[in-house]
């Protein structure tokens, strides 16, 4: 799919970057006309909101089923009792919004067309224990003098270090394409590939280990094409930055409650709580779906499942796909497990501290949040009680560490970082531990399940879907959702939906020169 420059598409851009690239919409009609197709969007995360929605908009008869009772997948929010007797919200972690994410941004304007619902984090600071701080809040945006201005900026970029290091090795890094990256790096990984380019130490924890621990993995195990993507993502494909939003509330009432809304206005149905246990094609090409005691006859399917529900439902449905395309399936792998805890605290951690702070070399311990920095219901139990929320992370926790004393390590470590909180009683806590997040390991970009399926009227979304533009983590699931929709629209001639990305290449020609040097 070519894409045509912003300022041509003759539509709204989504962010500052005057070269963030469109994708126009396919032609067809402007919705379904006569009797309306029925479509099971199976797993309610972003992938499946994103489809769902694009679908219901077009006409079509939507099901979501979700087997959790609430929406959001990996973004989404239960609520809980506290000790005190407070109800508050829990989820599985603090999750960053960057403005690079036009096509999610694009989803939630749905509901929210000024995102009025997010705010602006000032900073991102990153905090390494032997003593190193890095921040973005004085990084320029626009490539290459992000890249520049961080190392510029930064006290772990050392003269002496920066002259060991090898250029040429880092050359792929300034016009990054996809597939064509995949082809190039994905048969090493983002730990080998630091090595050969003999990047800082204290400058790789802070630079490039966060990205790579935002896929949930060990820099061993990442495909160093990934974390490549990531670097022209952030730093030297796009202008948006490094900075970026969080929502205002809890992530059922900022995001997700309003889309099931809109949904509900387009006429689809939302089925929380509803498990599917198998999809089964029919003579007449359809499919049916059975979940719970109940089976029902669809016209098309979107499996917008993690890796364990993908691999489970596949599994479960013998007639699904051909011999090749499950074989594929039932090869992904997920990452490492993943544990986060949050502590509703008696008394307030000092008024310096960020809301979002990222770490390095504090044992498993991987960022820090003071929730009422920024969010309304986490800052009300705070000014009632005069305490605070704090919210750790551990991301790729080693399989084979016991839960108990991996969440009181954590907390140590929140000691060391935040010593003020050694003398905080806790209130209440909640340790959520989970390892359903997809693993992007050296050479698997080829095994991995691409939108369109064997089968035209099955197709998949969500974050581990292999797709030929440039986007990661929440932006590829609502990206593989909007595609997943696109793709069964076509069926029924009827537009599609443009969608947004970075630029698809280097931003300079003297940049993508000595990358294709560097690749004769």
């Amino acid at each position: 799919m070519n894409g045509v420059p912003a300022a041509r598409s003759g539509g709204a851009r989504r962010g500052r970057d005057r070269r963030a690239r469109v994708l126009p919409a396919r032609p067809g009609a402007r919705r379904i006309d006569g009797a309306r197709p029925t479509t099971a969007v199976i797993g309610g995360g972003i992938a499946g909101l994103a489809a769902a929605t694009a679908l219901a908009e077009r006409g079509v008869a939507v099901t979501l089923y979700e087997r959790r009772p609430y929406l959001g997948g990996r973004v989404g929010g239960w609520p809980t009792r506290l000790r005190d007797g407070s109800t508050v919200t829990m989820s599985r972690g603090f999750h960053a919004f960057f403005r690079q994410y036009y096509n999610l941004r694009g989803l939630l304007r749905r509901t929210d067309p000024g995102l009025e619902r997010l705010t602006a984090l000032p900073d991102y600071p990153l905090l390494h224990a032997g003593g190193l701080r890095d921040s973005f809040r004085h990084v320029p945006r626009t490539p290459p003098w992000s890249a520049l201005g961080f190392a510029a900026l930064s006290p772990s970029f050392r003269l002496r270090d920066l002259r060991a290091m090898n250029p040429v090795a880092a050359l792929p890094l300034l016009d990054v394409r996809v597939p064509q990256v995949y082809e190039r790096l994905d048969g090493t990984s983002a730990h080998d590939f630091l090595d050969a380019v003999r990047f800082p130490r204290g400058a790789r924890h802070l630079a490039f280990e966060v990205f790579s621990r935002s896929f949930f993995a060990d820099p061993r195990e990442l495909s160093a094409a990934e974390m490549a993507l990531m670097f022209h993502i952030y730093f030297l494909g796009s202008a948006e930055g490094l900075l970026f939003d969080v929502p205002r509330s809890p992530f059922p009432a900022a995001l997700w409650d309003p889309l099931a809304a809109y949904l509900g206005r387009h006429g689809a149905e939302v089925r929380t709580g509803t498990a599917v246990e198998s999809v089964t094609p029919r003579p007449d090409g359809g499919y049916d779906i059975a979940a719970g005691r109940e089976e029902r006859r669809h016209d098309t399917v979107v499996l917008a499942l993690d890796t364990a529900g993908l691999r489970s439902v596949v599994a479960r449905s013998e007639r699904l796909g051909d011999g090749p395309w499950r074989e594929r399936i039932a090869r992904l792998r997920t990452a490492p497990p993943f544990l986060v805890s949050r502590l509703w605290l008696d008394r307030p951690v000092a008024p310096d501290r960020p809301g979002f702070l990222g770490t390095s070399g504090f044992g498993t311990l991987d960022n820090i949040s003071v929730l009422e920095r920024w969010e309304d219901e986490a800052a009300r139990w705070a000014a009632r009680t005069g305490g605070s929320v704090v919210e750790l992370h551990a991301y790729a926790v080693p399989p084979e560490a016991t839960w108990d004393i991996e969440q009181k390590l954590l907390i140590d470590q929140l000691h060391r970082v935040y010593p003020e909180t050694r003398a905080a009683s806790v209130v209440d806590a909640r340790h959520v531990w989970h390892d359903d997040c997809p693993l992007f390991p050296v050479g698997g970009f080829t095994g991995r399940p691409a939108v369109r399926t064997p089968d035209p009227g099955l197709v998949v979304a969500g974050d581990l879907v292999r797709t030929d533009l440039p986007v990661a983590l929440m932006e590829r699931a609502a990206t593989t959702g909007f595609l997943a929709a696109d793709a069964l629209l076509e069926r029924w001639g009827v537009r599609g939906r443009a969608l947004w990305t970075v630029p698809d290449r280097g931003r300079g020609a003297v940049l993508r020169g000595l990358a294709g040097w560097a690749g004769r």
